[in-house]
């Protein structure tokens, strides 16, 4: 048996039959400071119940899955030190174990897919990685995305990745890539690419019966909403563009890889930004919780 503990205001809407939003835990662990970090993810818990939801923050303390966290667990959570990042391949080692770790967009998918909950709102995927040819660095979440039947809504892929060779294996995978309101890819930090959406939707309602149809016709996998960020908060991809590679040539130059890739570059590039970054991605997440929470009212 899973260890599966629901947070009292979870339970309650799941025996409701409420609307329900998963939330990951890596942007309390991962992707900033005590207490900026927990001030965030309760403004985003707020965001989803202001807009008709209830939101699900998932991790796994103490090898237990939390489904929910009540404001106490997130507080020792957003101040908890050597917390993993888990992703398919290591959350049932740490359940098993007895650890503690933060999810990213794979393991919250599992882990809301478990737990029934069918939406789920991010700020960014993870994808292909610039120079995957050679050093084949593919983020799980795409894989996950072909197999997991969970709505994900993300401001598109992380603006650090090969965005390009990510839309292809998204393609490739099957997975519906849907722009939210817009003809063109959003681009994280930035409401436009280069790149075309392969599909478009203006409504959550249409988005909601477009998860129902695929269920319908036995299709795996979830769909990735990409809605872009707004307007106000954006900074603009000719600004952030030489500071990506900028940040791309120190992480080269200094032999980091893996999972350390990732936030040593946003970290840099937040430190590039004299903090625009982080703002612009509080924006984009509070965002996506909005049409998250309107996804899973029309689910109902």
């Amino acid at each position: 048996m899973i260890p599966l503990h629901y947070a009292p205001e979870v339970e309650a809407a799941k025996a409701a039959g409420q609307p329900i939003v998963a939330l990951e835990s890596t942007i309390i662990t991962h992707g900033m400071p005590y207490p900026q970090n927990v001030e965030t993810a309760r403004e985003v818990e707020q965001t989803i119940r202001d807009n008709g939801a209830v939101p699900a923050t998932i991790a796994v303390i103490a090898g237990k899955l939390h489904i929910g966290l009540t404001d106490a667990e997130l507080d020792t959570l957003g101040q908890a030190s050597n917390v993993a990042k888990l992703s398919r391949a290591d959350m049932a080692a740490c359940i098993a174990t007895g650890g503690t770790g933060a999810t990213t967009v794979a393991a919250t998918m599992i882990a809301a897919r478990y737990a029934g909950i069918e939406v789920f709102a991010t700020g960014g995927i993870g994808g292909v990685h610039r120079g995957a040819e050679l050093s084949f660095d593919i983020s799980a979440d795409l894989q996950e995305l072909s197999q997991t039947a969970v709505t994900v809504v993300a401001a598109g892929a992380k603006a650090i990745l090969d965005l390009p060779k990510t839309l292809e294996v998204l393609e490739t995978s099957g997975v519906p890539v849907i722009a939210y309101g817009q003809d063109t890819l959003p681009a994280f930090w930035s409401r436009e690419s280069d790149l075309a959406a392969p599909l478009r939707m203006d409504d959550a309602a249409s988005i909601a019966k477009a998860h129902r149809m695929r269920a319908a016709l036995g299709l795996p996998g979830g769909q990735l909403i990409a809605n872009p960020i707004p307007v106000e908060a954006e900074i603009a991809s000719s600004t952030l563009s030489p500071i990506i590679e900028q940040a791309l040539a120190e992480a080269a130059s200094q032999g980091i890889d893996g999972k350390s890739v990732t936030p040593f570059l946003l970290g840099r590039i937040f430190e590039l930004t004299e903090g625009a970054s982080l703002t612009a991605n509080i924006a984009l997440v509070l965002n996506n919780a909005r049409l998250a929470a309107q996804i899973a009212r029309n689910l109902i």
